[in-house]
């Protein structure tokens, strides 16, 4: 812990593991709920099996939240470690009611707590738990965290390629992208994040999953300055190839400042589904 404040943010940040560790963030595990099975995100199910099982098991899986003692535990327990300060970024509140929990249990806390509502998932959110972290690295306040985290959250573009909109359909995310539902199986459709209402909305369709993924690379960066530096993350569900060879072109076409590559967590590829490909960054003030 920097500056005695924690650092904390939930599961569907995507953020590599490595990343996590390096910067202290602590991370409370949203649930999937496979049948009878309660399954903590990452740790009880990693990503990967989650995948797979997916696309077997004839049970549909859900989520639900943590629970308000999971939240006090957490903070209470960065209390004890030393923390006086605690920001906290959460998925959108328009996906989740993550953001409103951790209001909630915050206002009982004997230290400050900042809730900040990312208005998105996966490295929406996780670029801006990173960027708070590398404020706070720097011996920044908890108050200088949540504006570079404002400061991320208005330059993010986040694109999404899925397979099929099935899953996005079937798990009741699928937002103001409605109008594809007539054509399921038809299209390799594009959605994208809106991060002023945190909502899913769509952003083109291509009939190959090649000519999808060359538009998912077009959308992105004409949406980002191009004389900037650029942090990008490559996302996907269980299709590491892809993302790899998409990463390698990024790195040689558009030299971005930070590239990087992880797989989409459980909670949030039950609306995904596997083989999606995403992109999600910015670009530097």
């Amino acid at each position: 812990m920097t500056n005695t404040i924690a650092l904390i943010t939930d599961s569907t940040c995507d953020i590599p593991q490595a990343m996590i560790d390096q910067y202290r963030i602590t991370v409370i595990p949203q649930f999937v709920v496979w049948g009878s099975e309660i399954l903590r995100d990452r740790i009880d199910l990693t990503a990967e099996d989650f995948y797979q099982r997916l696309e077997k098991d004839p049970i549909w899986p859900t989520t639900t939240l943590p629970s308000p003692l999971d939240f006090e535990k957490v903070f209470r327990d960065t209390i004890v470690g030393g923390a006086q300060e605690i920001v906290v970024m959460t998925v959108s509140s328009a996906m989740s009611g993550t953001f409103q929990l951790a209001k909630q249990v915050g206002q009982q806390m004997d230290v400050p707590v900042h809730v900040v509502d990312s208005k998105g998932p996966t490295m929406s959110l996780g670029w801006q738990v990173l960027a708070a972290a590398r404020i706070r690295e720097v011996g920044g306040s908890a108050l200088k965290m949540v504006e570079a985290a404002a400061r991320v959250r208005d330059n993010l573009v986040q694109i999404v390629c899925l397979d099929t909109l099935e899953y996005l359909h079937r798990g009741g995310r699928i937002g103001n992208a409605t109008h594809f539902i007539g054509s399921l199986l038809n299209i390799k459709p594009l959605v994208q994040i809106n991060h002023i209402s945190g909502l899913v909305e769509s952003c083109g369709q291509a009939r190959t999953r090649k000519k999808s993924i060359e538009m998912l690379v077009n959308r992105f960066f004409e949406r980002l300055a191009p004389e900037k530096p650029k942090r990008v993350a490559v996302l996907h569900g269980n299709a590491l190839p892809e993302a790899q060879a998409l990463a390698d072109r990024i790195e040689k076409e558009y030299d971005p400042l930070e590239l990087l590559v992880n797989i989409t967590g459980p909670v949030l590829g039950i609306h995904t589904g596997p083989r999606a490909l995403a992109l999600c960054g910015y670009t530097e003030e």
